[in-house]
C-alpha cells in the first residue's frame, strides 16, 4: 500500500468527470491496489473521505470512514470505512440541511454547504456487490461531497454564498461553535 499525492484545487484532475469501473474490473489488482491506496492516505490525512480524481485517478471511486466523530472530525482509527464504486445517489424528500464541509484537496478552508438530509446510494463495493444504503445527515453529506468530486465538482460549487468561506484558524475562533 502507498499514500498518494492529493490533487489540490486547481489541478485539472480535479474538474473531470471520472469514468465508470466496468464490472470486470472491480476485482483487479489495479483496483484493489487503489482502494488500499486511498484507505491508507485518507486515513494518514485524517480525512473522511477520499475520492480518485483526489489522487490523480480518473475513474468512479470513493472511501468513507462514516462514523466519524463529533464536528465530522475523523476518529483516531476509524471502523471498517467504506468503499464504494459508480455511486448513484437519489434523495430522499425535499430537506436541504446548510452545514460546514472541508476537503482534503483544499487544505485548511471551511465553508457552509446545502445538501439533501437524506439519500438512498446505489453503489458497487470492493468485491463487486450491489449495496443500497440509506444515509442521513453527516454521512449523506459526506457520500454527496464525495460523490461531486466523481462530477469534477467542488464543495465551494456548491456554496449560496461565500460568506462563510473560512481558513480553518477562523473557522475554529469564530464559527465551531455554532
Amino acid at each position: 500500500m502507498s499514500i498518494l499525492k492529493i490533487a489540490r484545487m486547481g489541478h485539472p484532475a480535479l474538474r473531470t468527470k471520472a469514468r465508470a469501473i466496468e464490472r470486470g474490473e472491480l476485482t483487479s489488482p489495479t483496483v484493489q491496489r487503489l482502494i488500499d491506496d486511498l484507505l491508507e492516505t485518507m486515513i494518514e490525512y485524517r480525512g473522511v473521505g477520499l475520492a480518485g480524481p483526489q489522487v490523480h485517478v480518473g475513474l468512479r471511486v470513493f472511501v468513507a470512514a462514516l462514523d466519524a466523530g463529533e464536528g465530522g472530525e475523523p476518529e483516531a482509527d476509524p471502523a471498517d470505512p467504506l468503499v464504494l464504486i459508480n455511486p448513484e445517489i437519489t434523495p430522499i424528500g425535499g430537506d436541504v440541511v446548510e452545514e460546514w464541509e472541508g476537503c482534503l484537496s483544499i487544505p485548511d478552508i471551511r465553508g457552509r454547504v446545502p445538501r439533501a438530509r437524506e439519500i438512498k446510494l446505489r453503489a458497487f463495493d470492493r468485491k463487486g456487490d450491489r449495496l443500497e444504503i440509506h444515509a442521513h445527515d453527516f454521512p449523506a453529506r459526506v457520500i454527496q461531497h464525495e460523490t461531486d468530486h466523481l462530477d469534477g465538482i467542488l464543495f465551494f460549487d456548491r456554496m449560496r454564498s461565500l460568506e462563510t468561506l473560512s481558513f480553518l484558524d477562523e473557522y475554529s475562533r469564530y464559527w465551531a461553535k455554532d
